[in-house]
């Protein structure tokens, strides 16, 4: 029993790294009771990232109550070719096709943040991309090497590239700042990890109630054991 408890603390850090591939990630310090950036984070994803990757198992009239849009507004902005408020955040791109297309078709992003190491992982990603020109799309990323997809961010971004050392060089030609882009991306990373757990808030604060309880369900049962045992003692 010995030998399997020491085993299982050498292998846990060692998973824990690999999950994140040794790279640093910066901090997206993302807020998910900040409801502007969680409507700039789902507008960018629907501009930007539907044409691709679904939230399948998301659903728009659940998204436009926890985000405060109003129902119609967000049906008459968001919703085309006939879909409803409560159906999933789905594309038409045909799975077979964009196998073909991009080598396998674009992943589900519904819980992305859950699957990567946290919002700083997709904060950081969206930061990350260079220019590679010996891969497909021309692009490769420093967090998740020999990336499968187009930068899409590109225009607003810019272009960067590696230095001598291998270091990320200052984006230059994108229509935003350097601090624009790094708000756009933490909007984002704000928005996918509101997708992953729309209940976190609402589980965090019920969190305290149950713990509050407990102590004072201790308190009683610790009275009630001594008045129990005090003829005994």
């Amino acid at each position: 029993m010995k030998r399997l408890l020491i085993a299982l603390f050498t292998v846990i850090p060692a998973l824990a790294f690999a999950s994140s591939g040794g790279v640093h990630l910066d901090a997206a310090n993302n807020d998910l009771t900040d409801k502007e950036s969680l409507k700039r984070g789902f507008d960018s994803y629907v501009n930007y990232c539907l044409g691709c990757h679904e939230l399948q198992y998301q659903r728009y009239n659940r998204t436009f109550e926890d985000l405060g849009i109003d129902i119609e507004e967000g049906s008459a902005k968001y919703l085309l070719n006939g879909q409803k408020p409560g159906e999933h955040i789905k594309n038409a791109m045909p799975a077979k096709e964009a196998a073909k297309w991009f080598g396998s078709a674009p992943p589900d992003l519904t819980l992305i943040a859950r699957l990567k190491p946290g919002p700083d992982y997709i904060y950081t990603y969206l930061r990350s991309f260079y220019v590679d020109s010996a891969r497909p799309f021309g692009v490769n990323n420093t967090v998740f090497k020999d990336v499968g997809m187009p930068h899409v961010l590109q225009t607003l971004q810019g272009v960067r590239t590696l230095d001598e050392d291998g270091h990320l060089t200052p984006a230059t030609g994108g229509t935003m700042t350097a601090e624009e882009y790094d708000v756009f991306a933490r909007d984002l990373a704000n928005f996918f990890e509101y997708v992953g757990e729309p209940n976190k808030l609402e589980r965090e604060s019920l969190g305290y109630w149950v713990i509050g309880f407990l102590c004072i369900l201790f308190i009683i049962s610790y009275l009630l054991k001594k008045e129990y045992w005090r003829d005994v003692h």
